[in-house]
């Protein structure tokens, strides 16, 4: 792991807490990302999401594509390679996805904006570790959220009201391996996240680089038991870039590794649909006067740079 981007220990936020986080804080601050581990999640919990989500992306097109749902811009089951383009980028992603969501009643409030989600008949297990992983990664993301609350200045329970029927994102992805040489694709274009924070867990091959302040590509392939967490730009327009999304993208790797495939799975953390995201006040100071005079809905935020993402 590059040694400039930090990794934390989280179980500091319990034994060691005003420390852990002014050093999480001040990570955040510079780059937008850091590593954390000490998270407590199993390998083997892991390792068993992984094994269920390769076993789809092996399917056969025709079958994969049963699990597209038209119009629905991607928020729930299955989208193609091909179709993800980086904001203001000229050519696609080379990856496919799917996307497992919150489940919740269907007299809630959100369910015009959060479907039930798809589960693959073709995949035992996909249900049980898929939404497993999702679980676990919301309740790892709300400690984060707890640790970044405290360094700002709020409650640390600040966002439990704000995230507990979050629109948020479980998305295993499949970048293929790349068998034309020169192809001006690359696996995941130069993009800055939508949502409040992204967990990352887990990275079958290196490629992820991050952009320093100074413009530097600098390359963050974690450890095993590392989750790579980084803001997204709700949380940048919330905390007027106290917190910056940081852009990032995934690089085609030189010579034989690129005719490997590649997989991630992020979570996406997103506050509730109806939030209103408004510049705090602790963060609005002279020297950083707010920068979004205009509050706007999460909801309407999402819907507007998923169609500069091409998925809506």
């Amino acid at each position: 792991m590059s040694a400039r981007i930090p990794t934390l220990d989280i179980r500091r936020f319990d034994t060691d807490r005003d420390a852990f986080v002014a050093e999480l804080g001040a990570a955040y601050r510079e780059w937008g990302f850091a590593g954390i581990n000490g998270h407590g999640i199993p390998q083997a919990q892991i390792d068993g999401a992984y094994d269920v989500f390769k076993a789809f992306f092996a399917l056969p097109e025709d079958v994969k594509k049963r699990y597209h749902v038209a119009g629905g811009g991607g928020a729930r089951g299955y989208t193609a390679f091909g179709v993800e383009t980086a904001k203001g980028a000229q050519h696609f992603d080379l990856k496919e996805f799917w996307h497992i969501g919150r489940e919740i009643p269907d007299d809630s409030k959100y369910r015009e904006v959060m479907p039930p989600n798809l589960w693959p008949s073709e995949v035992p297990g996909f249900r049980e570790h898929g939404y497993g992983l999702y679980q676990t990664l919301d309740a790892l993301g709300s400690k984060v959220l707890s640790a970044l609350a405290l360094h700002i200045g709020l409650p640390e329970d600040y966002f439990v009201d704000k995230t507990d029927y979050g629109n948020s994102i479980l998305r295993p992805i499949h970048y293929p391996p790349i068998t034309a040489d020169d192809i001006p694709n690359v696996r995941a274009g130069a993009h800055e996240d939508i949502n409040l924070i992204t967990l990352l867990v887990g990275a079958s091959a290196a490629g992820l680089e991050v952009k320093s302040r100074d413009g530097e590509w600098v390359p963050f392939t974690s450890d095993a038991d590392t989750i790579v967490v980084n803001i997204g730009d709700m949380l940048q327009r919330l905390t007027n870039h106290v917190y910056p999304s940081t852009t990032h993208r995934v690089t085609n790797p030189p010579g034989e590794q690129a005719r490997k495939p590649r997989y991630s799975v992020p979570f996406f953390l997103h506050p509730n649909p109806d939030f209103v995201i408004d510049v705090l006040p602790s963060t609005v100071t002279a020297d950083n006067p707010s920068r979004y005079p205009e509050p706007i809905t999460a909801q309407g935020y999402l819907e507007e740079r998923l169609r500069e993402i091409k998925l809506k």
